[in-house]
């Protein structure tokens, strides 16, 4: 394995949706929240999200249904976003109930939204849902606590970088899911 390869191996599997919506959401709960007491919402988000989905997955292949847990094959992707959607819109009914804060429950929409967009592509062609997820992340951080944060769309572009170094994914899948995980959180958070 070359270093080009553990190196891009390291960076998609540290910045993978799961990860990267823990660490976003945390973020964004405390900056919708304007204090720390947003910070359970933003876990509870991010485990509808990123958790449930990720866990589907190594379900999935504890049971030999996928290889790995980048599912390449987009003809298998389908029960994945019903997965997420299904656990996103439960997610954000609960926190509609619970009154969690109000930019994080649109955080929540968008990222339903989002979701009904890759699918939506896949149904035609393979787009990079790693891509789409930081994308958004990062840009759902911009808007609702500082545009400082459009700064970390280097981190957008490292997982671009990774997923075609792995040839997971072709330069156009990247920068579409990259596009379209931009545009629909800024869209629903605007």
């Amino acid at each position: 394995m070359t270093t080009t390869v553990r190196t891009a191996r390291l960076v998609t599997d540290v910045l993978q949706p799961r990860n990267t919506l823990l660490a976003g959401l945390t973020g964004l709960g405390i900056a919708a929240a304007g204090d720390w007491t947003g910070a359970p919402w933003g876990l509870f988000a991010a485990l509808c999200a990123g958790v449930v989905p990720a866990s589907y997955i190594d379900w999935e292949r504890r049971r030999g249904t996928w290889g790995d847990r980048h599912v390449v094959d987009r003809g298998q992707r389908l029960p994945i976003f019903l997965v997420i959607l299904g656990s996103v819109g439960l997610g954000a009914l609960v926190m509609l109930l619970g009154r969690a804060p109000a930019d994080l429950l649109v955080a929540m929409v968008a990222m339903w939204a989002m979701t009904v967009c890759l699918m939506t592509v896949n149904s035609v062609w393979k787009i990079s849902v790693d891509a789409a997820v930081a994308s958004g992340v990062v840009t759902m951080l911009a808007v609702v606590h500082s545009p400082w944060w459009l700064a970390a769309y280097a981190v957008v572009a490292a997982v671009c970088w990774s997923r075609i170094a792995l040839t997971y994914h072709t330069v156009a899948q990247t920068v579409a899911g990259a596009a379209l995980g931009g545009m629909t959180s800024s869209a629903w958070l605007w």
